[in-house]
């Protein structure tokens, strides 16, 4: 792929203090752009400054919601070399979104040149630990049109920035609210790609729970509403009885590539660890006798992120709160942040092949 490179000048050094880095605030100077028709397919590959985008109110990205998106990491070892954790990973979801969504797919090959371009330009935005630099891809429709079908055109563009932490909360657990009289995704529905509509769907909820001092919702399957699927921003994983349980990806829950590595580094660990239907009130009950001892969530975003307590709504507003194990991070969820970080990071030995050297 021939790209045409019309970066701006790039920063001396990093620009930002790293231990104070908010989430998604803060963008790298340039930005990928490649567009799309059926006659040409994709071109005009470019690396620009980052900036507005120029789109008609008539594009159809505003009015039917035809858009996906990924989130991945790139990160600084102490060498001073910069790695992008797992990308290939994403590139298959992208696509996977982009079956679901009507969309034309991109190969991973160029999916994979194009972020390592941009990240190469943009290097010295790459903050030192514990900082990384979010990558975030992005499709979106741009025909001029308000007939309700596929578009003919596409906009793929990718925007990077350093970020710290997801959560605000260092050193602390999390309170997560089950959310029973809300669905975030049903089955046959678009819960197994990365569209922002799924996103739109659970923002009442996550408002409600921010309410209630949590940080997310825990969603419920839509069918039964007794199924435990997934966090807003996280997969979800629970130490029952020893075993790292989770729920499995069976179309309405995001087939998260953290979630994937935890599942291999456990293998790798000798922690027991299995996918299978996980009832709401088999957590609860577990939280109650001591049988589940940790639940945390998992994701690019929030990486390993411990919960501390569940926190059921009742009727009458009030709130049922079931404490987890003693309230702090367990023991497993430690050992799984500290190597899978430790990888990413270039402390910890990555056997698997998953850094990709920018």
């Amino acid at each position: 792929m021939d790209i045409t490179d019309r970066s701006v000048v790039r920063a001396p050094d990093f620009p930002l203090d790293p231990n104070n880095l908010p989430f998604g605030r803060t963008f790298s100077p340039n930005m990928f752009l490649m567009d799309y028709d059926e006659e040409r397919g994709w071109h005009n590959p470019r690396i620009v400054p980052f900036g507005p985008l120029s789109l008609s109110p008539a594009t159809m990205v505003f009015h039917y919601g035809q858009e996906i998106f990924e989130g991945l990491k790139a990160f600084r070892h102490p060498d001073g070399s910069v790695h992008i954790f797992r990308p290939d990973r994403n590139a298959a979801r992208f696509n996977r979104s982009a079956r679901r969504m009507s969309m034309p797919e991109i190969p991973e090959s160029v999916q994979l040149e194009a972020m390592r371009a941009l990240v190469a330009v943009d290097r010295e935005w790459v903050p030192p630990t514990p900082g990384a630099l979010y990558i975030r891809p992005t499709m979106i429709a741009t025909q001029e049109s308000l007939g309700v079908s596929p578009s003919t055109q596409y906009l793929y563009f990718i925007i990077t920035g350093p970020t710290g932490p997801y959560f605000r909360t260092a050193g602390k657990t999390l309170r997560i609210m089950i959310a029973r009289d809300w669905v975030r995704a049903a089955p046959g529905g678009t819960g197994a790609a990365k569209t922002g509509g799924n996103y739109a769907a659970s923002l009442l909820a996550r408002k409600i729970a921010r309410d209630h001092g949590c940080a997310e919702a825990l969603w419920l399957d839509a069918v039964e509403r007794r199924h435990v699927e997934e966090v807003g921003a996280m997969n979800i994983m629970f130490v029952l009885d020893g075993v790292v349980t989770t729920p499995p990806t069976s179309g309405t829950i995001l087939e998260g590539v953290t979630r994937e590595s935890i599942g291999v580094l456990c293998k790798e660990l000798g922690i027991p660890f299995v996918q299978r239907a996980i009832h709401i009130e088999e957590i609860i009950q577990g939280l109650e006798s001591g049988d589940c001892s940790e639940v945390f969530g998992c994701g690019t975003a929030a990486v390993v992120a411990p919960v501390g307590e569940l926190v059921d709504i009742l009727p009458d507003g009030s709130e049922r709160v079931y404490r987890v194990g003693d309230g702090n991070e367990g023991p497993v969820a430690r050992k799984l942040r500290e190597v899978l970080t430790g990888i990413q990071f270039g402390t910890h030995p990555d056997t698997h092949g998953w850094l990709v050297r920018v």
